[in-house]
Parts: structure tokens; sequence; C-alpha cells
């Protein structure tokens, strides 16, 4: 085969990689509008690829359930939160500073806005899936690991109340952000400044003593 070919061969394998990628986020932006138009329950595979302007053939080509999509749409979630995340939440504990820890809800708050859409679909997801409801607690459990090791690495605290730490802290950020998502947004009787404040104080008290 001549290196003209072979060249030839190349580009053609590697259009066929970037178009099939382009299929593969199309379905995954069908599946995320037809999820909040219809619900999880509701959609069928049908309308996932109708939307996308494929065919269920071309869907099961990407995806081998609806639950696989939906991991995979968690995983760009938790993608986008672990490249924002700068210092780390691991870094920001450790640290223990105040101006750290307010500034790391400050980010999350703004994040809520575009995460919790995802943050819907997954839970209606995990009532019926139990492989997604796995992967909401590996999530979960991830952000309580990265508190956990910040704890470890400034040596704070007995090791045995670390991750119980680690579990509370995480539990009062998950409960403002599903009160803030059942509410639609900040409220006027627990505004944004106010939740600020307190997170931060509380975590400042719980983390850092």
């Amino acid at each position: 085969m001549s290196p003209r070919s072979t060249s030839a061969i190349v580009r053609l394998m590697s259009l066929r990689s970037q178009q099939k990628q382009m299929t593969k986020e199309l379905l995954l932006r069908s599946a995320f509008e037809v999820f909040g138009e219809k619900g999880y329950v509701a959609t069928k595979i049908e309308d996932i690829a109708a939307r996308a302007g494929a065919n269920r053939a071309t869907f099961y080509l990407h995806f081998t359930s609806k639950a696989e999509l939906i991991a995979e749409l968690i995983e760009q979630v938790n993608h986008l939160v672990i490249t924002t995340d700068k210092p780390s939440l691991t870094e920001v504990v450790a640290a223990g500073d105040r101006e750290q820890i307010e500034a790391f809800f400050s980010r999350r708050f703004d994040q809520w806005g575009q995460m919790m859409p995802y943050v819907a679909i997954a839970n209606q997801a995990a009532d019926v899936e139990p492989e997604i409801q796995k992967a909401v607690d590996s999530w979960h459990e991830s952000a309580i690991t990265e508190i956990t090791n910040g704890l470890t690495r400034a040596k704070r605290f007995d090791a045995k109340v670390r991750r119980a730490k680690a579990v509370a802290a995480f539990a009062q950020l998950e409960y403002y952000s599903i009160r803030w998502f059942h509410s639609g947004g900040w409220t006027k009787a627990v505004p944004r400044e106010a939740a600020l404040e307190v997170l931060t104080d509380s975590w400042y008290s719980l983390l850092v003593g």
C-alpha cells in the first residue's frame, strides 16, 4: 500500500471517529431536552433518536440503554464540577481558610443553575434504575472523600471522626442545593448572601474548629 493510500485511510478513519462523536453528543443533547419535557420514565429511546434526527439502531450504536446515557450525562456534570474547582475541595479543606471556603461555596452556588437540570433528571432515573442510583451515590461519595482527604492532609481531628465530619459537611451543602432547586432559586426567606454566610461559618466550625 502506498503512503498516499495509507494517509487517505487514516484521514477517513479520523473523519468517521469525529462523526461518531458528533452523533453521540447530539443524542446526549437530544435526550437532555426530551427528559426535561417528558420526564425520564415517559421518555422512550425512539423519542431521543427522533429528536436527534436518527433512529433506534443509531441510538444503540452509542448506548446500550437510557440508563447508560444518563450515566454519561452524570459524568459530564461531574467533569464540569471538577474542572472548575480551583483550588480543589481537598485543597480548600486542607487550607482551613475561611475566605477559601466562602469562595468555594460562591462558585458552587453559581454552578447550580447549570447543574440542577441534570441533577433533576439523574434523580428521576435513580428512582427506577439501580445502576443510576449507584452512580449518584458515587458522585456524592467522591465529594465526601475529597473533604476527608483534606482533613487527613491537614492532620486535623482524630482519624476516627474525619469521615463523619465530611459526611455532615456534605449533607449541609446537599440539603441547601435540594431546597434551592425546589424553591426555584434563592428566596427572601433564605437569600444567597445568608446561605453563603451560614454555610461558610458552619463548615469553618465543623472542619477547622
